[in-house]
């Protein structure tokens, strides 16, 4: 199953001073959906927002919340992210010991699931939650940081995912590095969506997200 390219903005490289704006403008510009990298300080080295700075920033846009939890536990969040507005919740297969209970719950919330593996987690560990997920989140950094140079064996574990899921509707997205010399790559080895940060964000201002986005959704296409 082919699903859409989509370019989803991470707003960690966004100017938090403006964060609100900075979601509409790049809303506006073409992205498909926000990117939200919730970092807990404790299962990676920095942190970052919660439910409440998302809660907040909900009014700005009706684009899809991506929501990726880089926290440990993440269960008792769940709920509250859930109700903070985020479409997809995406736990890391590392952050606790019962994956499936995890992913289970966020559907029970009324809210796509997602799992992400950091660059050293091999593909096996998902293959008994793919019928639980819709959608699958490759590190291709390690997690924790922003502007990142893309670790290049994720390449490699792309591809295997994207045969692990076969002809499921599973959203097959990629985070860490993704920019105009590495996204055609990323997209023949199978992945539909795209996290870029520094690499759309430096520009400032809308047109310059709009121009970077146009970009990097072309340079996809054209990696299919």
């Amino acid at each position: 199953m082919t699903l859409p390219i989509r370019i989803a903005p991470s707003i960690l490289a966004a100017d938090f001073a403006k964060l609100g704006q900075e979601v509409r403008d790049v809303t506006e510009a073409g992205a498909d959906w926000i990117h939200l990298d919730v970092m807990d300080g404790h299962f990676v080295p920095n942190i970052s927002f919660g439910p409440d700075v998302i809660r907040s920033l909900r009014p700005f846009t009706r684009a899809t919340f991506d929501c990726h939890l880089m926290i440990a536990p993440a269960d008792p969040y769940l709920e509250a992210f859930a109700k903070a507005g985020c479409d997809i919740i995406t736990v890391h297969a590392e952050a606790g010991p019962h994956l499936h209970r995890s992913l289970q719950t966020i559907r029970n919330l009324g809210k796509k699931a997602g799992v992400s593996l950091n660059p050293a987690t091999p593909p096996s560990v998902i293959e008994y939650v793919l019928d639980t997920v819709d959608l699958v989140l490759v590190m291709s950094v390690n997690p924790g940081f922003g502007g990142q140079k893309f670790v290049t064996s994720a390449l490699d574990k792309i591809r295997t995912i994207r045969s692990m899921i076969g002809d499921r509707p599973i959203e097959l997205e990629v985070d860490g590095g993704v920019a105009a010399d590495t996204i055609a790559d990323i997209s023949a080895a199978g992945a539909n969506v795209f996290v870029a940060g520094s690499a759309i964000f430096k520009g400032g201002k809308i047109e310059a997200y709009s121009d970077m986005i146009g970009t990097l959704r072309t340079l996809a296409e054209a990696g299919r």
